[in-house]
């Protein structure tokens, strides 16, 4: 409640001190010691993820390896932060940029990644020095407790306060204090885009500073002279990985019309091999829906597409057993801009969309409000290198023959637009969780 909340972020508060005495390099050694700790429980805390989320074990253990890889990072970033050291116009006088912490970061997490996302925001924020206070989803509550468990064991082996990384448990009005808080120096929000922008303005009216990770309606695009071998296992993964609950799922599959029937053909055949079941049994490939409310949204929105002219290839109904499972679902004949494809439904449904020339369905892949990731599959440089540029794919994760899902935490991840803008894990990303004097 309200009264535990205000109990926490003082207590964070008072940890924070402490914390920003301690010199990056030392404090990357805690961030090192937090990596090990994550590995000696990768394989319980992959359990968990998979039982409170629903994803399938092999997700849940990789989501924990991102944290662990994540913390490996910090490790060095802790001896490399820093601003430079610029001439001086004045005889006499020294130009420096100092790089300082913000002081208390919060971390809103969504469900669906329940740790690997907090990791990427808590590790590089630890080693820039702020203390972190995080809200998990309601709905995966076991998965943050156990998370912050093993972080505070290592904070209080190395004689330091736990409440340098606190935990909140709770709902919307947590969140909003959050959001309205004035000593929250950072917000990070990872969730939806009509949440998202909620946050951001309640952020905004404090002038506070706010990172945002929102929505994505990613689109995969497929040329004439594209493998083939390459673009079914990447369609589907991108697709049907974590049962469409990602970010980065692929939601637009974009075939260029020589190809159209011949991809759709392959691909069904590949959704029938899909390994449906329990999410801890080895041989499952796709396990349920979070929620009970994710089945409706599915359901709506397969509907809508069939009213706005959309044909369902295969999938398209719930699965009749315990659990919120739902089938992966195809759907063709729609046109680029039907409103149901400009919609960001969380759930395994892929809309596949003829096109002819490459400036077209480039504008395509931009006209929706979302710019997280994106992805081409062809052989032609000069069309890789147009896709790169300016002209290009306006998303902050732009592929080149791999699917739009998945990413590496050296570089920043994030999007443009109604995605929001932030940026987390690696590259420069570390300069948000920091102030510059200069």
């Amino acid at each position: 409640n309200l009264e535990d909340y205000e109990e926490t972020v003082k207590k964070a508060k008072e940890a924070w001190k402490v914390w920003a005495d301690i010199p990056a390099p030392k404090r990357g050694e805690i961030v090192r010691q937090i990596g090990d700790a994550l590995r000696q429980k990768i394989k319980v805390l992959g359990s968990l993820v998979s039982l409170e989320m629903g994803k399938i074990f092999v997700e849940g253990v990789g989501e924990v390896q991102e944290y662990v890889d994540v913390c490996d990072y910090a490790v060095g970033l802790s001896r490399m932060i820093g601003g430079p050291i610029l001439p001086s116009e004045r005889p006499g006088h020294a130009l420096i940029e100092q790089w300082n912490p913000v002081g208390l970061v919060g971390v809103i997490t969504a469900f669906n990644f329940p740790v690997a996302v907090y990791g990427w925001n808590s590790a590089i924020a630890m080693i820039c020095g702020n203390a972190c206070l995080w809200k998990g989803a309601p709905t995966t509550s076991l998965v943050s407790v156990a998370v912050t468990k093993i972080i505070a064991k290592v904070l209080e082996d190395n004689k330091l306060p736990g409440a340098i990384c606190s935990l909140v448990c709770g709902g919307a009005d947590i969140g909003t204090a959050m959001a309205r808080d004035e000593r929250m120096d950072l917000l990070s929000f990872t969730g939806s885009t009509k949440v998202g922008k909620q946050v951001a303005l309640m952020v905004q009216e404090r002038f506070g500073r706010s990172l945002l990770e929102l929505g994505g309606n990613n689109a995969i695009i497929v040329f004439e002279d594209a493998d083939l071998n390459l673009v079914i296992p990447s369609a589907l993964f991108a697709a049907v990985g974590t049962a469409g609950q990602r970010c980065t799922t692929a939601r637009r599959l974009f075939l260029h019309e020589s190809i159209h029937d011949e991809v759709v053909a392959k691909l069904a055949k590949a959704y029938a091999q899909v390994r449906i079941g329990d999410p801890w049994d080895s041989d499952t490939l796709y396990g349920p829906l979070h929620t009970k409310e994710a089945v409706k949204m599915f359901l709506d929105a397969v509907e809508q597409a069939k009213q706005q002219g959309g044909s369902v290839v295969c999938g398209g109904k719930v699965i009749n057993r315990p659990g919120n499972y739902v089938e992966p679902t195809i759907v063709t004949g729609l046109p680029h801009n039907a409103p149901i494809v400009h919609t960001e439904t969380f759930a395994p449904i892929l809309y596949v969309l003829k096109f002819k020339e490459e400036e077209e369905v480039f504008a395509w892949n931009n006209e929706v409000k979302q710019g997280l990731s994106s992805s081409i599959f062809t052989k032609d440089l000069g069309r890789i290198f147009r896709w790169l540029g300016p002209k290009g794919s306006d998303c902050g994760i732009v592929n080149v023959n791999i699917p739009t899902s998945g990413a590496e935490i050296g570089g920043a991840f994030g999007g443009e637009k109604h995605t929001g803008g932030g940026r987390e894990s690696g590259s420069d990303s570390w300069k948000l969780y920091m102030r510059r004097s200069t």
